[in-house]
């Protein structure tokens, strides 16, 4: 039992939690990326290229009669882009903590202490 039981909370911890959610959420994530670049980019910027080389898609470029080089590109493509948004995403979330911690307002300061408040009294019985 003790075996399962420390296992029940090594699995319950929230970085592991945390970790399967941003694992799930990548993978969902770079499906939305390769829809992106094959839907949307290559046909509006590379279809003029690619219409040029009679191709339909970049991962079918190749040189040397075998080398395909399209999937590279398209592999660079979808780093760029993800690089890209996630830097958006990081930027957007260290703005708003930055708004968040103007718009705080600074503590009070704190009261004299009590020997301050000791010594006030004291001064003042001796007049």
């Amino acid at each position: 039992m003790g075996m399962i039981s420390e296992f029940k909370a090594f699995a319950m911890k929230g970085n592991v939690v945390d970790l399967a959610i941003g694992v799930i959420i990548g993978g969902a994530f770079g499906k939305i990326v390769s829809s992106l670049i094959e839907d949307v980019i290559t046909p509006l910027l590379l279809k003029p290229a690619l219409s040029a080389a009679n191709l339909s898609k970049i991962e079918e470029l190749t040189v040397l009669g075998g080398v395909k080089y399209g999937m590279f590109l398209s592999a660079v493509i979808n780093f760029i882009i993800i690089a890209f948004v996630l830097f958006m995403i990081i930027k957007g979330i260290n703005a708003s903590k930055k708004k968040e911690e103007v718009t705080t307002p600074a503590p009070a300061p704190a009261g004299p202490t009590q020997e301050e408040l000791l010594i006030q009294i004291r001064d003042l019985l001796k007049k």
